[in-house]
C-alpha cells in the first residue's frame, strides 16, 4: 500500500470537505472528489507529489437543485463515463444527533427525522475536458424515490433513516448506458441491493427513467454497498466490464471492510456470495478512518478516500492521506 495527499484549500478545509469526502473519480489529470456535507464538488489536479490546485464546482451552477444552492446535497457517489461527469445524492432521511446530555432532549432529538430536498437528486455533467457544463437531473416528484414508493423491496425503508438500515444510496458506477448505485441500506436478511437505471434526457435539464429500474441483491454477508466503481472499460463493452464494490456496515459500526469484485454480465438479479470475489480487506479504525469512496486509477491500482480520517492522516499542509492499493 502507498499514500498520497489530497490537498484542500483554505474554504475546504473549514467546511471540513477534507474529513468527510465520500466520492472519488479520477480525471485525465486529477482527481474529482466530493464530500458529504456541502452542495459542491472539487477538483484536484496532480501537481507531481501531491493532488492540489483545487477547483471548487457549485452544482446549483450546473443544475436545478430542489432546495436551492446553499442546502447540502450529502452527495455519496461520482462517476464519470461517456463524456459527463454524474453525481448522486445519498436519497435518505437522516435522524437528529443527540447534542445534549440533558435525557429529554436527547430523546426529542432521536424523534426528529429531517428530509432535505436536495439529497434526492441524480445528476449528469457534460464534461469538456476537466470543466463542467450545464447539465440535467432526476429528481423531485419524478424522482428515483418517486419511483420506488410502491416497490416492494424498498419502498417500506424510504421512511426510515439512512443511518437506521433505511434507504441510503452510498455509490454510483456507470458503464454503457448502465447506471448502478449501490444502496448502502436497507440490507435484507443479510442481502444488498444494487439498483439499474437507463435514463434519457428531456431536454429541460431533466432526467427521467427511459425504463423500469431493475434490482440486483447480492450476498455481501450482511454488508451494505458504500461505494462501486467500474473495473473495466465503462465505454467498452457493458457485459465485459465488472465492477468493485466497497461493502461496508449499513449502521453506525466501523466494519468490517471489503472490497468485492462483481460480474453484472455473468451474474445479475440475485447474486450469491460464491459469485462475488473479495479481492481485498481494507484498513479502518475506531470510529475514525472509515473507507467511503474508491476508484480504479488508470495504471490499475486502487484508490480509497476515507470519511472521518485519523489523525495521522491531516498533513501539515492541510491535506489528508488515501491510500493506493495494488490489486
Amino acid at each position: 500500500m502507498q499514500q498520497v495527499e489530497l490537498r484542500f484549500d483554505h474554504a475546504s478545509r473549514a467546511s471540513q470537505t477534507h474529513t468527510n469526502l465520500s466520492a472519488l473519480r479520477q480525471s485525465p489529470h486529477g482527481v474529482w472528489v466530493a464530500g458529504d456535507e456541502t452542495a459542491s464538488f472539487e477538483h484536484l489536479a496532480w501537481t507531481g507529489d501531491h493532488f492540489g490546485d483545487q477547483r471548487t464546482f457549485r452544482l446549483a451552477d450546473y443544475i436545478d437543485l430542489p432546495a436551492g444552492p446553499d442546502d447540502e446535497a450529502d452527495i455519496e457517489g461520482m462517476a464519470r463515463a461517456g463524456g459527463h461527469l454524474w453525481v448522486v445524492g445519498s436519497h435518505s432521511l437522516k435522524r437528529r444527533r443527540v447534542k445534549s446530555k440533558d435525557p429529554a432532549k436527547a430523546a426529542a432529538r432521536l424523534a426528529t427525522l429531517v428530509r432535505e430536498e436536495n439529497r434526492y437528486i441524480l445528476a449528469r455533467l457534460p464534461l469538456h475536458g476537466e470543466e463542467p457544463g450545464a447539465g440535467a437531473v432526476l429528481s423531485g416528484e419524478r424522482g428515483l424515490a418517486a419511483h420506488l414508493r410502491e416497490d416492494p423491496h424498498l419502498g417500506p425503508f424510504l421512511a426510515i433513516p439512512g443511518k437506521d438500515n433505511g434507504l441510503d444510496v452510498e455509490g454510483i458506477a456507470v458503464v454503457g448506458e448502465r447506471v448502478y448505485l449501490g444502496l448502502r441500506g436497507p440490507v435484507l436478511r443479510g442481502w444488498a441491493v444494487v439498483l439499474e437505471l437507463r435514463l434519457e434526457e428531456t431536454g429541460r435539464g431533466r432526467l427521467r427513467l427511459r425504463e423500469p429500474y431493475r434490482k440486483h441483491f447480492l450476498d455481501l454477508g450482511g454488508l451494505g454497498v458504500r461505494d462501486l466503481c467500474p473495473d473495466g472499460d465503462p465505454d467498452g463493452d457493458p457485459d465485459g466490464c465488472g465492477l468493485l464494490l466497497l461493502t461496508g456496515p449499513s449502521m453506525a459500526l466501523d466494519g468490517p471492510v471489503h472490497v468485492r469484485r462483481w460480474w453484472p454480465g455473468r451474474r445479475s438479479g440475485v447474486v450469491p456470495a460464491g459469485e462475488l470475489e473479495v479481492v481485498m480487506d481494507l484498513p479502518y479504525g475506531a470510529g475514525c478512518d472509515h473507507p467511503e469512496g474508491l476508484a480504479r486509477l488508470a495504471d490499475g491500482r486502487l484508490m480509497v478516500v476515507y470519511d472521518s480520517p485519523s489523525p495521522a492522516r491531516i498533513t501539515p499542509a492541510g491535506g489528508v492521506l488515501a491510500d493506493v492499493f495494488t490489486i
